[in-house]
């Protein structure tokens, strides 16, 4: 935090400070202020300085778009990494906050803006907006944005993949709530409870998924669509003790062939103090749709309308089959073939029980938070050897898989959010894929050996990510 008496020149400020300070003490955020707040003691009163807004902007001079493949790039890079300030063509998107998931949405929204398909090896090789305008400007990718259609009426449609790999799962846990996605949100203030159920009823309305169920036809797994359905609502009122309880039993298993797989409860705990509890199955929903059902609820809630949806789930698995068929999706197949031409190897971690048959979801987690000095190596790490924080921990997992197995063969199961194509940004439903990661750490490597191989091991990984993992076992 700076008070200054002239102009406020981060890059020289930093050029100062590296020269008394070592790296990782050089601040990776600079912030302009009038004065130090105080407390009485007449120390620096911490809680009242403003929080910076947006990463690392003030590290580079700001250089603003020269031509109109810039001026386009730097609006979507502005969006996807959420910043409140006009982002420099020289800014890397790494080091703006960016990552593989940020990485593959910039990658959709620049081929439905700009008719060009770039691959995420290319964003990480040209992470600015002038080199990547460069790119664009001189390289023969143009490619026509291929929007998906409505499917044709019919009583019936074909699933996805992920659809199918979650039916398969719910089969061999009958009565089980592992693929259950719950969410609570605590409600402070006046709650009109029959705008709750309305703006509930509403949100499936507006959103196809919620009103599909499954049937099996000739040992095809189907969805079906309902015109209308109703969101159950359950309301309790409790103390805060009891609520934890009352969590608890909410969550319960689906019958997969009734919609909705969703319901909602609403627990009561003071006249303005409300839990709003959410139930889906993962079979018609995933992290994303989770924030985009929240944020339209509340939006609706609010009284506030939305356009109606052109395009559902459905429209998506009936385009999906139909790429199946093509060639990208065979140059995929063979990516992940090659990559497990050896036979999978199985870790063999020295566990006190026996691996069961079917994954069970008992046990704990352990927290470790790392300090400045740690977190700041990293970053540096990262920044040396062009790789994301994703890629990093990887390796270092990968390493201590190896080492605690004795094996110098290793395959982590990564979840892919799987929304590559621009329609399917805020559409609810199952997209996740399982990206099956195999790397070698061999004792005799140096790290940073290794790390490179990671790295190429999660772009390929993420550039195939449309082919289901299921198809691969």
């Amino acid at each position: 935090y700076v008070v200054s008496r002239g102009v406020f020149n981060a890059s020289e400020l930093r050029a100062y400070l590296k020269r008394s300070l070592p790296e990782y003490m050089v601040p990776s955020y600079l912030v302009e202020v009038e004065q130090i707040p105080l407390t009485a003691n007449g120390k620096v009163d911490r809680r009242a300085l403003p929080e910076p807004q947006g990463l690392l902007q003030t590290t580079s001079e700001y250089v603003a778009p020269r031509s109109e493949t810039e001026a386009k790039l730097a609006e979507i890079w502005q969006d996807v990494l959420g910043l409140s300030h006009p982002v420099s063509i020289r800014e890397d998107f790494f080091e703006l906050g960016g990552h593989s998931l940020k990485a593959t949405q910039l990658m959709a929204r620049i081929q439905k803006q700009l008719d060009a398909s770039v691959t995420l090896s290319e964003v990480f090789a040209r992470p600015t907006v002038e080199m990547l305008a460069g790119y664009l400007e001189t390289a023969a990718i143009l490619e026509r944005y291929e929007a998906i259609n409505p499917a044709e009426p019919r009583e019936a449609y074909p699933t996805s993949p992920a659809q199918q790999r979650m039916y398969v799962m719910s089969q061999l846990d009958v009565g089980g709530i592992g693929y259950n996605i719950p969410w609570a949100l605590e409600i402070t203030g006046e709650l009109d409870v029959v705008r709750v159920q309305e703006s509930l009823n509403r949100v499936a309305e507006r959103h196809e998924a919620f009103r599909t169920s499954f049937v099996m036809q000739e040992d095809q797994l189907m969805q079906r669509i309902a015109e209308q359905v109703n969101v159950p609502l359950e309301v309790t009122d409790s103390t805060p003790d009891e609520a934890t309880t009352l969590v608890q039993a909410f969550v319960r298993p689906f019958d997969l062939g009734e919609a909705p797989l969703l319901r909602a409860g609403l627990i009561r705990l003071a006249e303005e103090r409300h839990v709003l509890l959410l139930d889906m199955h993962h079979i018609i929903s995933d992290g994303v749709s989770m924030d985009v059902f929240v944020d339209e609820f509340t939006r609706l809630y609010a009284g506030k309308e939305w356009t109606p949806l052109a395009i559902h789930y459905k429209d998506y698995a009936v385009w999906l089959q139909e790429k199946m068929q093509g060639e990208a999706y065979q140059v995929q197949e063979a990516y992940w073939l090659e990559t497990f031409v050896d036979e999978a190897p199985v870790l063999q971690l020295p566990t006190d029980y026996a691996r069961p048959a079917v994954r069970q979801f008992e046990g704990d987690r352990v927290g470790h938070i790392w300090g400045e000095y740690e977190t700041e190596r990293l970053k540096r790490l990262c920044a040396k050897q062009g790789v994301t924080l994703y890629m990093a921990l990887l390796a270092a997992y990968g390493v201590m898989l190896s080492r605690y197995a004795g094996q110098e063969d290793i395959v982590v199961g990564s979840p892919v959010a799987g929304r590559r194509h621009p329609d399917a940004e805020r559409m609810i439903g199952m997209f996740v894929n399982t990206l099956a990661m195999r790397t070698r750490p061999a004792g005799s490597k140096r790290f940073d050996t290794y790390l490179a191989e990671v790295k190429t091991a999660v772009l390929g990984a993420m550039e195939n990510q449309d082919y289901p993992f299921e198809e691969l076992v």
